[in-house]
């Protein structure tokens, strides 16, 4: 089947800009993925880049706050943000009729977005209580987004919480929200997609109106997070008060997912060999025939596939009963490893993963708003949008024996282990 047509240039105020038009329903979706995400935020000011997340919806130039909300599902639609390792994206989905009012919107907040000391205190307050409802008074919270980086990485960008520390949080000062919007959110360091139901000239024509004379600034360097992998096996514990039972999580670095894609996508059908499915070798293995384990999982990213430049994080979880040891399961994760990394997956075993992750991403894509997403995060990560339609093609064409080489390169000697120690939730 052949690609959507995509069209790609560049303001003269350097705004990256994607149209993918599809006229199969009368909606539209408006994307702004800015280059900056939890890795950029300053030593010091840890959930920095999430906390700024909320702040863009508070209200603008034009806008008083909460006007956003109400001008975007006045019109019948949706929208929300979110925040990642190395982009932070918004958006809306529209009924079609509505483009010009997303457009408007989108473009007054990347002009100004109301920075006040009122608003940073009560965003503060809101991320606060997010955080003590996701991960401080919750199960498993964290775990192991925020509990695994510290003990596989060694740099603050890659190794701190990006969710925020309260501390850092309530020191936060508007000085420091105005220099990382100066620095961050310049036209020239953000992707406009545009994806639906839309006439082409008049968008560019309405693009250019709205955000044709947002003032240029030079987009930051991009910096390198590079650092080397683990020279042994590194271990961490974590007490979680509220986890009825103990758990573990085995992190290993991935090949570059921007400059050696092949590699990462070997990663990410591995990750369906082990633990995608009844079928999968960790959940036979330690679900059916030694039952050491109430859930194991297995994934590429700790977020999820294609959310970070290097470095990224292949990752191992699994909950278990506390008569069985972490040792134990390590020995069966190695051992697993071990036999695919000598005894490749057959063809029949590959094509189950590979057919039933293109499933989902056709699944994922027919839906606008994971779409839009998707070509604004490829342009910003890869430069390239049309990379989302290629990548089912990319992943079939994974072989068995790249699969063996992911295997194998999982080594014990260069990874993490973390260890989460229950405490009473489960007496």
């Amino acid at each position: 089947m052949a690609a959507p047509e995509l069209i790609r240039y560049t303001l003269d105020n350097g705004l990256r800009v994607v149209l993918a038009p599809d006229a199969t329903a009368p909606v539209v979706g408006v994307s702004v993925h800015y280059d900056v995400g939890f890795r950029s935020e300053p030593e010091g000011r840890t959930g920095f880049a999430h906390l700024f997340e909320h702040l863009m919806f508070q209200g603008s130039e034009s806008l008083e706050k909460l006007a956003h909300f109400r001008h975007v599902q006045s019109s019948g639609g949706t929208f929300n943000g979110s925040t990642h390792p190395d982009y932070t994206d918004y958006f809306e989905v529209l009924p079609s009729a509505a483009l010009e009012r997303a457009l408007f919107l989108e473009a007054d907040r990347m002009r100004a977005p109301k920075l006040t000391p009122e608003n940073l205190a009560n965003q503060i307050d809101v991320v606060k209580e997010e955080i003590r409802l996701n991960v401080l008074n919750r199960p498993y919270g964290g775990f192991p987004w925020i509990l695994l980086p510290p003990v596989l990485y060694s740099t603050f960008p890659n190794a701190h919480n990006g969710y925020g520390d309260f501390t850092d949080l309530e020191q936060a000062s508007l000085d420091d929200c105005a220099a990382f919007f100066d620095t961050f959110y310049a036209p020239a360091n953000a992707v406009l997609t545009v994806a639906g139901d839309f006439a082409i000239d008049r968008a560019r024509e309405l693009i250019e109106k709205h955000f044709g004379d947002v003032p240029a600034r030079p987009a930051p360097p991009r910096r390198s997070f590079a650092e080397p992998p683990p020279a042994g096996e590194l271990r961490g514990t974590h007490a979680d008060p509220h986890a009825p039972l103990p758990a573990l999580a085995v992190g290993y670095r991935m090949p570059d997912p921007i400059n050696e894609l092949d590699g990462y996508l070997a990663h990410l059908v591995l990750a369906g060999v082990l633990s995608d499915g009844d079928g999968s070798r960790l959940q036979q293995r330690l679900v059916h025939r030694e039952p050491l384990v109430t859930d194991v999982g297995a994934g590429a990213g700790l977020f999820g596939p294609f959310e970070a430049r290097d470095p990224d994080t292949f990752t191992i979880t699994a909950i278990h009963p506390a008569e069985v040891s972490a040792d134990r399961l390590l020995t069966a994760v190695d051992e697993e490893l071990d036999k695919l990394a000598t005894t490749p997956p057959d063809a029949e075993e590959l094509a189950k993963v590979t057919a039933r992750w293109s499933a989902s991403v056709h699944s994922e894509h027919d839906r606008l708003v994971s779409r839009t997403l998707a070509l604004g995060a490829f342009e910003l990560l890869y430069g390239d949008p049309a990379l989302v339609y290629q990548l089912t093609d990319r992943m079939a064409a994974v072989t068995s024996a790249d699969v063996a080489a992911a295997a194998k390169a999982l080594r014990p000697d260069s990874r993490a282990v973390l260890v989460i120690e229950p405490g009473n939730g489960g007496k």
